[in-house]
């Protein structure tokens, strides 16, 4: 589920111009966003290291449950 590396420099594009529309409008804010994004991203990195956790947990669970499906479908669906 990974994103094309067109994608993700597109978003990153739409990002910055967003905070330059925000730095005309009001600079402040802008640079208060700018000093406090890394702040933000330590503060949420412990969540996402969860959901990563929490989808290898739900990939494990769903393998071993569809196991014997798969099994019983015969050698072509293994």
């Amino acid at each position: 589920m990974g994103c094309s590396a067109a994608a993700t420099i597109e978003v990153a594009m739409a990002a910055f111009f967003l905070w330059v529309i925000l730095f005309i409008l009001c600079w402040p804010i802008a640079l208060l966003a700018l000093v406090l994004y890394p702040f933000v991203w330590l503060l949420l990195l412990p969540f996402r290291l969860v959901g990563i956790a929490v989808h290898g947990v739900l990939g494990l669970f769903s393998a071993i449950f569809m196991l014997p499906i798969r099994l019983l479908r015969g050698p072509r669906a293994i």
